[in-house]
């Protein structure tokens, strides 16, 4: 499981290839997802790019892009929202893009949302084809595209850059590209907080290979195990391990020293929007209460049979014998997301970027016959597409 160096990745030109078809039914779903939109919004008399671009964090990244960190609302209940809660790369790419384009600094959320969301895409098949084969990566690609909060791909938010970094870093740990890895680790852990889970992949299936590599340098090692790795290669992964944390690390410690409160800093400006880490406990809570009237029981069950399945996906995962930094990410991923103490209507964006979760669903759906899987990823878009209309149109993702 930890012996990733032994299969060679394919050109640049030949991965392209490789992933044409499960970028294009990409581009299909999410261009459904816009067209759908934009015309729920005009009849509505809403406009459909305000929604992508300029509401909820979007605003908040356009903030920082324009006039840089130290922005805060004080609410009237004593809370205090900073905008050193955003972590800085989607700004810096917002403020390049306005830099050497005509455009704004909102127009540039939106270009980089879509070119990383295609990133994504490819980087989400690059690793499921990596790990399953062809088939199992485009299906991959597709039930990542039609998940029920696809849309906030399409946004001017940060989901589609991290899980497009998120992805090649892990892509690179499978094919043995250490450095690479780490430097996009790196960039992951300037993009979203839940970077550690990228950190933690790199770090965890490095500290792997070298024990791996160590009991095979043994006399009595088992017999078959893979020899030990090479200088350079030792030296490589270990400088993608330097590289990995210090993205998330810098940019906490910055916080801490900008508030003056120390390396904790960043853990009170999070406490000041009302968002931690509880083990689940508040958000075990808002399920309960949801049991104390009719219809809202309804939505407690949904709630519970959602939270199931995730956990399910990930223990099928598990039992798939999936790679080791898959399992990682994921699982980090999935308890940052479901033990946050608030923002329970964020808890399906915050998952989206635990693309892993659904290979098993897209292994199952690569043993079918082809009309069949397309037949349900078709149906399951236009259902994504309208679910999607109708949210942003509505309470949209906080």
């Amino acid at each position: 499981m930890t012996d990733l160096e032994t299969r060679a990745a394919p050109s640049r030109a030949g991965a392209l290839r490789r992933a044409a078809p499960a970028l294009a039914g990409y581009a299909a779903v999410r261009a459904l997802g816009l067209l759908a939109l934009f015309l729920w919004s005009a009849a509505r008399d809403k406009n459909a790019y305000t929604l992508l671009t300029a509401r909820w964090d979007a605003l908040w990244y356009v903030r920082v892009a324009e006039l840089g960190y130290g922005y805060e609302v004080r609410l009237a209940n004593g809370d205090v929202h900073s905008n050193l809660a955003f972590f800085p790369l989607l700004p810096w790419l917002e403020r390049l893009v306005a830099a050497v384009s005509p455009l704004s600094y909102a127009d540039g959320g939106f270009l980089v949302s879509l070119c990383a969301s295609l990133a994504a895409a490819w980087g989400v098949f690059a690793v499921a084809d990596h790990v399953y084969g062809r088939r199992a990566g485009v299906c991959a690609v597709l039930l990542w595209a039609v998940l029920p909060v696809g849309i906030v791909q399409s946004m001017a938010y940060s989901e589609a850059l991290f899980t497009a970094l998120a992805a090649w870093s892990l892509y690179a740990v499978l094919t043995g590209r250490w450095v690479t890895a780490g430097a996009l680790a790196l960039s992951a852990g300037l993009t979203r907080p839940v970077g550690l889970a990228v950190v933690a992949a790199v770090w965890v299936t490095a500290v792997a290979s070298f024990v791996e590599e160590r009991g095979a340098a043994e006399p009595d090692g088992a017999p078959g195990a893979p020899r030990p790795g090479a200088p350079g290669t030792r030296a490589r992964r270990f400088l993608g391990m330097l590289l990995a944390p210090l993205g998330a690390t810098g940019y906490v410690l910055w916080v801490g020293h900008h508030t003056g409160r120390g390396p904790l800093g960043y853990l009170d400006v999070q406490a000041g929007w009302r968002n931690g880490f509880d083990g689940g406990y508040a958000f075990g809570r808002f399920v309960a209460d949801k049991f104390t009237s009719f219809p809202s029981a309804l939505a407690g069950v949904g709630l519970i049979l959602g939270v199931a399945s995730v956990v399910w996906l990930y223990v099928a995962g598990v039992r798939q014998r999936q790679p080791l930094p898959l399992l990682v990410y994921t699982g980090i991923v999935t308890a940052l997301a479901l033990c946050a103490s608030s923002y329970f209507g964020s808890k399906p964006r915050l998952l989206m970027p635990a693309f892993p979760l659904l290979l098993p669903l897209a292994l199952a759906l690569a043993k079918t016959r082809t009309r069949r899987s397309a037949a349900i990823l078709g149906a399951v878009g236009v259902v994504s597409a309208v679910y999607g209309a109708f949210w942003l149109n509505g309470s949209g993702p906080p």
